[in-house]
């Protein structure tokens, strides 16, 4: 699969398809964090994109 990804200016641009976009707040979990997702999309490649505040 080749995936390219693109920042600049404040935008992201990806040139490959997505099913869907998920927003979702990370939670506390043990000594770390997680963040859920459906169980459709168990053992796919994922993208976690942290956002500024």
């Amino acid at each position: 699969m080749n995936s390219k990804m693109k920042i600049g200016n404040g935008t992201l641009k990806f040139e490959e398809k997505f099913e869907k976009i998920i927003d979702k707040i990370v939670t506390k979990y043990g000594t770390g964090a997680k963040v859920d997702c459906p169980k459709e999309f168990l053992g796919r490649k994922v993208y976690l994109i942290i956002r500024s505040k």
